[in-house]
């Protein structure tokens, strides 16, 4: 997705995980996709520069779809799709 549709995404879920690191950000996003529906969208944020790789991995490996990223300054928003 580009960022103008990032931005205009309907997010069901938002994870702020900003303030920790690796593990962190992947914890709070594995513990929350559980409260989102199949087809739903979570955001993710983080201060953690390594979150702008696993989420992705972690996407890949469960099967959610990863949007995408936005970079605001610092604080990162990831989105994410459940697939299953």
């Amino acid at each position: 997705m580009t960022i103008d549709e990032l931005k205009n995404v309907k997010v069901d879920k938002v994870v702020d995980a900003r303030g920790t690191s690796c593990p962190g950000p992947i914890l709070a996003a594995k513990k929350a996709i559980a409260e989102v529906g199949k087809g739903q969208v979570m955001e993710v944020l983080a201060s953690d520069t390594g979150t702008q790789k696993d989420i992705p991995a972690w996407c890949k490996k469960t099967g959610h779809e990863f949007l995408g990223l936005i970079d605001d300054a610092g604080t990162f928003k990831l989105y994410v799709k459940r697939a299953k």
